[in-house]
């Protein structure tokens, strides 16, 4: 049998208690003008609620946004449904540190189910592997597609469905920005998911053992060696300042042979860490001299497939590029016919709603308050992604406590307090058991501001807390402590 027919006959016979998973042989659906992506003409998914079922929420990602919501939202008032093309959520501070070995790559993934435990049992209740392909706001309606991995005859095309939605949580997160610079998509790596830190891994000790292989050119080696890191915000520092530590540590012990070949070279088109204090940046730059990295200022005009060349014409050889100059709205988010706000993210009022739509909240890297709140548009950091899905969820249990839970319910609904952002601080690791720890809530306000050991012990401690489960405070803990009894693993895998 085939899959997408065993997938029908699933859809249509399996039942839930509190909700109908329908399959209907109509003609495709009239889609409002939000929705950018044709679907099958036999579409299956959930139908709507019925009054005496608990209301639905639908969130859209797996990010600390969309998890955090998840986490606080009171599944005794709603089912929840997730839909992601990944089901887990990355804890992205400590990305950085699995590229070079210091911890595994199951440390920094949480599964959602143990994030929100009602989505493995509750009978209302899923996640899809997915992604959503269009929203019919009209009819509350999200379209999307399953995700498959892999390539060949063997591999099922992407089956289509649709999920009703009492209210819709989008928070699918952004896509790293390539400026359009020509060839970057194509030869950098990116490093916002842990499948790009396990590329990066494997590229690394690839050049490396191959490095060390007879009669390759000195050339040759040199470029294979060399480690370039684009953009000089908290990740790429991050990057370079671990890569440092495990060139230091482990390659020269390990890799003699080539100890004096490898490099690394941090370009950044402006200033490194932008949003610290003065002090702490020339403290970093002085770091990261230090344990060898080259700081380059340049603009990258084009990327090719073994040197990228930069605005004045000098031509950078690399064996390893790591791309990280910030993030952007992706295909999907700029696709939505929604109100933006300034630079191109959906745009939300004070209370995280999409004020053109009934029921449509957008929380993350996704969303930005739109000017006529007179408010600035958020950074794109995990502490705003995380306060954020906080404050929704509170919101949304405050909505189905007043009898508002159900589509188009809401509308008389006293809402209360908007959300407020207060900036906790910013902390970067620079190597060689050194790290930045600023607590100003402004580049213009004063407050505390460290570097140093001291501030290496604050960074590991805090996101120590701040991992999700018990289960990887646990990995991580043993982890650091492995790799500094041991050193970092360097097999290839």
């Amino acid at each position: 049998m085939s899959w997408r027919r065993t997938l029908t006959i699933f859809f249509s016979t399996t039942t839930r208690p509190s909700n109908s998973i329908r399959k209907s042989l109509a003609p495709p659906l009239s889609f409002s003008s939000h929705f950018s992506s044709a679907t099958s003409p036999f579409p299956s998914g959930l139908d709507p609620t019925k009054p005496s079922d608990k209301p639905r929420v639908v969130v859209l990602g797996s990010g600390w946004a969309g998890c955090r919501l998840m986490k606080g939202i009171d599944t005794s008032i709603y089912d929840v449904v997730c839909i992601s093309p990944r089901n887990h959520m990355v804890f992205t501070p400590l990305l950085a540190s699995t590229c070079v070995g210091t911890l595994e790559f199951r440390s920094v993934a949480e599964p959602i189910a143990r994030i929100q435990p009602a989505i493995s049992h509750a009978p209302g209740s899923f996640f899809f592997l997915a992604r959503c392909r269009g929203i019919d706001t009209e009819k509350h309606v999200v379209h999307c597609e399953t995700v498959i991995d892999g390539s060949g005859s063997n591999i099922p095309e992407p089956w289509p469905f649709q999920v009703s939605y009492d209210k819709l949580v989008i928070a699918s997160g952004a896509e790293a920005s390539t400026f359009g610079i020509d060839g970057v998509k194509e030869h950098a790596i990116f490093l916002r998911e842990v499948s790009h830190a396990q590329e990066i891994r494997r590229k690394l000790l690839l050049n490396l053992m191959l490095s060390d292989v007879p009669g390759i050119s000195e050339e040759e080696k040199s470029r294979l060696l060399h480690c370039v890191v684009v953009g000089g915000g908290p990740t790429g520092v991050e990057f370079s300042g671990e890569l440092s530590d495990f060139i230091i540590r482990d390659v020269h012990e390990r890799y003699s042979h080539v100890k004096d070949y490898i490099n690394v070279t941090l370009i950044e088109a402006s200033e490194i860490l932008s949003s610290f204090d003065v002090r702490l940046r020339q403290y970093a730059i002085n770091q990261l001299t230090k344990s060898g990295v080259r700081l380059v200022r340049g603009v990258v005009k084009h990327v090719q497939p073994q040197k990228l060349i930069l605005n004045d014409g000098t031509e950078v050889p690399y064996g390893l590029l790591v791309w990280s100059t910030g993030v952007g709205p992706s295909h999907f988010i700029s696709s939505l016919q929604f109100p933006k706000s300034p630079g191109g993210r959906i745009g939300v009022d004070e209370w995280l709603r999409v004020p053109s739509e009934q029921d449509v909240f957008s929380i993350g890297d996704c969303s930005g308050f739109l000017e006529s709140t007179g408010k600035h548009v958020l950074p794109a950091l995990a502490q705003v992604a995380e306060r954020q899905g906080k404050y929704l969820a509170s919101l949304l249990n405050q909505i189905g406590k007043s009898g508002g839970g159900h589509a188009d319910s809401a509308r008389d609904v006293e809402f209360g307090n908007p959300f407020v952002y207060k900036h906790l601080g910013s902390m970067a690791t620079v190597g060689s058991y050194k790290a930045l720890v600023d607590l100003r809530q402004s580049k213009e306000a004063k407050g505390l501001s460290l570097a140093g050991f001291i501030s290496w012990f604050i960074w590991r401690s805090a996101y120590l807390t701040r991992v999700v489960s018990w289960r990887n405070r646990f990995y991580v803990a043993i982890n650091w402590a492995t790799t500094f009894v041991f050193g970092r693993d360097i097999s290839r895998i």
